[in-house]
């Protein structure tokens, strides 16, 4: 079970006592990548550490291409070496192979220190769904920028294998967890749709293969839950889904445990927060059996969704499944391993590369 701690994790190079983050998925940006850090950064300032993420809001920015809701920071290098300076970070740590990811990779090999990188997103898949760019030529260019860290994060076992059989080296086990205080199976959103209820929650954009989704024929409902660039040629195309804008805090909650089943139609999300925000609040998963849900669901005892190839069965399937054994196997996930785990992984900069 890959999101276990080690025993020790709390006790890791103690002397690292401010880290430094640079990630270019930080706020406003709602996702997986900004929720994990934003969350172990509160985790481990809670054991007495200094935590510093910079990220694209501290500098002058341009809209992503095909994204714009992702603002991509420009020519960061000069401000971001000045950053990096006066705070004098015994760890840093970079999240992402962004401009601020490669500006501060060029920072840190230039003074010879060591960092620490994580691999959060399928960049190749998702940049061939939207450029054609064929994915080996981009995992090539990922195993060069990985390459020179002391270690690159991974979520889950599958994608560490993956990864390795890529030729990647030195993959560093990195789970992640979930707010069990946010989520529950209570209370429910009486949801006016006709039951059973098949929901979707997250954003709504190519790379999250929605349209598997959206086609499938299933009885009762289909519910999405988020916004995003494809949400409004999603509504045209299919009238009869219904889609209920962005939700958050208890209000999303309740809408996880209003709906039946939580159908994760992605196939290249690289863990997907979202299946144990919706094992958290009851809900069972439905799912292709990929790298994320499949390390997910395969870790509990009793069934708590559905993994098919097909993922109309595996929807059907997951409609059976105890609601009861959900919210167990989610509380098996703590953001605090998370951290503890995160900080085991960290590397002294003053280690040479």
């Amino acid at each position: 079970m890959l999101h276990q701690p080690e025993p020790d994790a709390l006790l890791a190079f103690p002397g690292l006592s401010r880290i430094l983050i640079v990630s270019d998925a930080w706020i406003p940006q709602v996702n997986g990548v900004v929720r994990t850090l934003r969350t172990i950064s509160e985790e481990i300032r809670a054991m007495g550490k200094i935590v510093e993420i910079i990220g694209p809001d501290q500098f002058n920015t341009i809209p992503c291409p095909s994204y714009p809701e992702i603002r991509l920071a420009m020519f960061p290098g000069r401000k971001l070496t000045r950053l990096i300076d006066e705070f004098a970070p015994d760890a840093l740590h970079i999240a992402t192979e962004g401009p601020l990811g490669m500006a501060a990779q060029k920072y840190a090999r230039k003074r010879k220190i060591a960092f620490t990188t994580a691999f959060h997103t399928r960049f190749a898949e998702y940049l061939a769904a939207r450029t054609k760019i064929p994915t080996g030529i981009t995992y090539a260019w990922l195993r060069n920028f990985h390459g020179k860290g002391a270690g690159v994060m991974v979520a889950t076992q599958s994608l560490r294998d993956e990864l390795v059989s890529r030729g990647f080296t030195n993959v560093r086990a990195w789970s992640r967890g979930v707010d069990l205080d946010a989520f529950h199976p209570e209370p429910k959103e009486n949801w006016d749709l006709p039951h059973p209820i098949f929901a979707y929650v997250g954003r709504v954009a190519v790379e999250k293969n929605l349209r598997a989704f959206l086609d499938l024929q299933l009885p009762g409902s289909k519910l999405v839950v988020g916004d995003g660039p494809q949400r409004k040629t999603l509504e045209r195309e299919y009238p009869d889904t219904h889609f209920a804008g962005a939700r958050f805090g208890a209000e999303l909650s309740a809408a996880y445990a209003g709906a039946d089943v939580f159908v994760f139609p992605s196939k290249t999300d690289t863990f997907g927060l979202v299946v144990l925000e919706a094992l958290a609040a009851g809900l069972p998963v439905a799912a292709y059996n990929v790298t994320g849900p499949k390390d997910i669901l395969g870790e509990s005892d009793l069934p708590v969704g559905a993994l098919n190839d097909n993922l109309q069965l595996a929807a059907l399937d997951a409609l059976k499944v105890d609601r009861t054994a959900c919210r167990p196997h989610a509380e098996t996930y703590s953001w605090t391993a998370c951290a503890a785990r995160f900080l085991d992984n960290l590397v002294p900069t003053r280690t040479y590369a």
